[in-house]
């Protein structure tokens, strides 16, 4: 397959990508950008992943790839200058022509990330433990990843006085930006209340019955002038 030129001058930003029509099967995703493809079995995914591989090794710009019985996940970030970066964009784009050629279904209102929030006074006090435990590597000041990929990302929440009581541990679950509010009301109607959602489209936080929080999170609203 021949792999399109990047028509970007500069690296796009996440509102730039969401927007961008050559990129309908992917969303951002915790600054990444993912995408996910029905296959209809194991022989065809594989087939796919051996052609994503061969792409990714012409563009010399290697995704991660989740292969499954009924589909595939691929998400790219240029991890040299952690962030999005044009070089996602034309991977990317190269993914879906071959998912276009295998007659694939796009799936990218099934996609989702899930990370762990830690109501902490001195973050530098416990992080040593959590890597420890967890086998976590660091990532950023106050974020840490399965070196490996699969179980969900921790982070400290700093907090200017002590969680006492229960719920110093969170759910953040961040969905496509055009699914949020669908999720957000299914989650109303099967029993959860509104916390708040001053904060959206960044984020919405819920409860269940019991009081347990979930934040319901985009990538909009961030603060980067990447606002829809």
């Amino acid at each position: 397959m021949t792999v399109p030129p990047d028509p970007a001058q500069q690296d796009p930003t996440e509102a730039e990508l969401s927007a961008d029509p050559a990129l309908a099967d992917w969303r951002v995703l915790l600054g990444r950008l993912s995408a996910r493809w029905q296959t209809g079995g194991f022989t065809a995914g594989a087939e796919f992943v051996s052609r994503v591989a061969a792409v990714a090794d012409e563009i010399d710009h290697h995704p991660d790839v989740d292969l499954r019985y009924p589909h595939v996940t691929v998400t790219t970030v240029s991890h040299d200058v952690g962030r999005l970066t044009g070089r996602d964009r034309r991977l990317a784009t190269a993914i879906s022509g071959i998912a276009t050629e295998l007659g694939l279904t796009p799936a990218p209102h099934a996609l989702s990330a899930l990370e762990i929030g830690l109501d902490v006074m001195v973050g530098e006090s416990v992080a040593p433990f959590w890597t420890a435990v967890l086998g976590y590597a660091v990532e950023g000041t106050a974020t840490f990843v399965d070196p490996a990929g699969r179980h969900a990302a921790l982070w400290l929440q700093q907090m200017d006085e002590p969680r006492t009581g229960r719920n110093r541990f969170h759910l953040d679950l961040t969905v496509p930006h055009d699914v949020a509010e669908e999720r957000v009301a299914a989650a109303l109607a099967a029993g959860g209340r509104l916390v708040t959602d001053g904060h959206a489209p960044a984020w919405w936080v819920l409860a269940d019955a019991e009081g347990n929080e979930v934040c319901v999170c985009t990538w909009q609203g961030r603060g980067h002038g990447d606002e829809a």
